[in-house]
């Protein structure tokens, strides 16, 4: 199985915002501090995760954490999450930073070249994860199409939402609320690498899944921290 579990911590230092180390680990549970997140520009938390996501995925990260000791206790449910996910689900690359966790696949592994009807091995990695997301009812869920940049804006616009409402309806099949989970299409708006290149076009077709802390979830971090 071609996993990855990368695990990204975050640290600061009396009044000055420093970031840690980021370090990418096999099957590993280590819990990462989501503490500080609710203080960091989105910009920050990109450089921190790289080339990792793209900026709709790290946004929406940045945007959902609430920070402070309520923050450590929802990054540890992340942690946990990540590595589970990890383990259980084919072909995804797991990223976690502090209070969110981003779920990549490749499109090659979920769909045929230029559609978006998911492919049987797809059907199975989404139902594994969905299995993990309902063992924590409490977060939130955003699908993410991207595209190369091959043919024209419109009809990439078209394939990335398909591709992104495609994975959410077979998920919502599989037993996920469907309150818990929405849709973005971006087409080639937030390229990993170069579409100049084969290698970069296939690394810029992808789907990314954002998991993000809920209301529920938030509320109950806080009152446990107080």
């Amino acid at each position: 199985m071609n996993k990855k579990l990368a695990v990204f911590g975050l640290t600061v230092a009396t009044s000055a915002m420093l970031f840690g180390s980021c370090s990418t680990i096999q099957n590993t549970n280590n819990t990462t501090k989501g503490g500080v997140i609710g203080g960091v520009a989105g910009g920050a938390l990109g450089a921190l995760i790289g080339n990792k996501a793209g900026s709709t995925a790290i946004g929406t990260i940045a945007g959902a954490a609430i920070g402070g000791a309520a923050g450590v206790l929802i990054g540890k449910k992340m942690d946990k999450q990540a590595a589970e996910i990890a383990k259980t689900v084919e072909g995804a690359e797991v990223t976690q930073a502090g209070e969110g966790i981003v779920v990549k696949f490749d499109s090659g592994i979920l769909f045929d070249f230029n559609k978006s009807d998911l492919k049987a091995s797809a059907r199975e990695n989404i139902k594994n994860l969905v299995a993990t997301l309902n063992k924590e009812q409490g977060t939130d869920i955003l699908v993410i199409g991207h595209t190369d940049n091959v043919g024209s804006l419109d009809a990439n616009q078209k394939v990335s939402e398909n591709r992104a409402n495609a994975v959410r309806a077979f998920a919502v099949s599989q037993g996920l609320a469907s309150s818990r989970i929405r849709t973005e299409g971006r087409n080639f708006s937030e390229p990993l690498e170069s579409n100049d290149t084969e290698a970069g076009r296939a690394a810029n077709r992808r789907v990314e899944i954002v998991i993000v802390a809920g209301n529920q979830m938030k509320q109950e971090a806080k009152s446990q921290a107080q």
